[in-house]
C-alpha cells in the first residue's frame, strides 16, 4: 500500500469538499474511517496505524487551513463517539465523555490518530446531528452525525486507497411549498 498515495487522495477529497460544500470557519467536519478497508479488507478486521496517519495528514492540514472543526468518528465499539477539539466542544456546548480510544479493541486507528495528535482532543458520546458536511471512507455510517438534511456530494475521487467513499454536505430545510422561492445559494 502506497500511504503517500493515501494522503494525496484524502486531500484531494477534502478539498473538493470543501468548495462544494461552502462551508463557514467554525463549521464541523465529521470524518468516518475505516483503516481496514483502505487496505482492501472487511472493516473492523485490519485496523492499519498507517493507513489512518496518512487520511490524517491528508484532511486534518486542509479542515485546520479553512478554519472547519474536525470529528473524527470512532468505531462502534464506542458508539461511534467522536474526538473533536475542546474549542469546538466548547463553542458547541457538547458533552465530553470518558473513554481514551483504542486502535484493536474500542475506538478504531482514525480515532486512535486523532486522539493522539489534535491539540487538545476530548471524546463526546454525540454532536446532536451538527456536523455540516463529511466523508465516509469505507462504510462507517456518518450520517447519524450531519444535519437533518444530507446532501451527496459527487468528487472526482470514488475510493481512498481501497475503500469505497461518500461525501455529504447539509442543507437548510426547504419550506413553503410550492409558492416559495429559494436561495439558490443555499441549495
Amino acid at each position: 500500500m502506497n500511504f503517500e498515495e493515501i494522503t494525496a487522495q484524502s486531500r484531494q477529497a477534502v478539498t473538493e469538499i470543501l468548495k462544494q460544500a461552502r462551508l463557514k470557519e467554525g463549521s464541523i467536519f465529521v470524518i468516518g474511517c475505516s483503516s481496514s478497508e483502505i487496505l482492501g479488507d472487511q472493516i473492523g478486521t485490519a485496523t492499519n496505524m498507517d493507513s489512518a496517519n496518512s487520511v490524517y495528514d491528508g484532511i486534518i492540514p486542509v479542515l485546520k487551513e479553512n478554519g472547519i472543526y474536525a470529528a473524527a468518528q470512532c468505531c462502534e465499539h464506542l458508539n461511534r463517539a467522536l474526538v473533536i477539539e475542546r474549542a469546538a466542544m466548547e463553542k458547541y456546548g457538547f458533552e465530553q465523555v470518558n473513554a481514551i480510544p483504542q486502535p484493536n479493541h474500542a475506538g478504531g486507528a482514525f480515532g486512535t490518530v486523532c486522539y493522539e495528535r489534535f491539540e487538545d482532543p476530548v471524546l463526546v458520546e454525540n454532536i446532536g446531528g451538527r456536523a455540516d458536511a463529511g466523508i465516509d471512507i469505507g462504510g462507517t455510517m456518518i450520517g447519524m452525525h450531519m444535519h437533518a438534511v444530507a446532501v451527496p456530494i459527487r468528487i472526482s475521487l470514488r475510493k481512498i486507497g481501497e475503500a469505497p467513499i461518500i461525501c455529504a454536505r447539509h442543507r437548510p430545510k426547504y419550506v413553503g411549498g410550492q409558492r416559495a422561492i429559494y436561495d439558490e445559494k443555499l441549495m
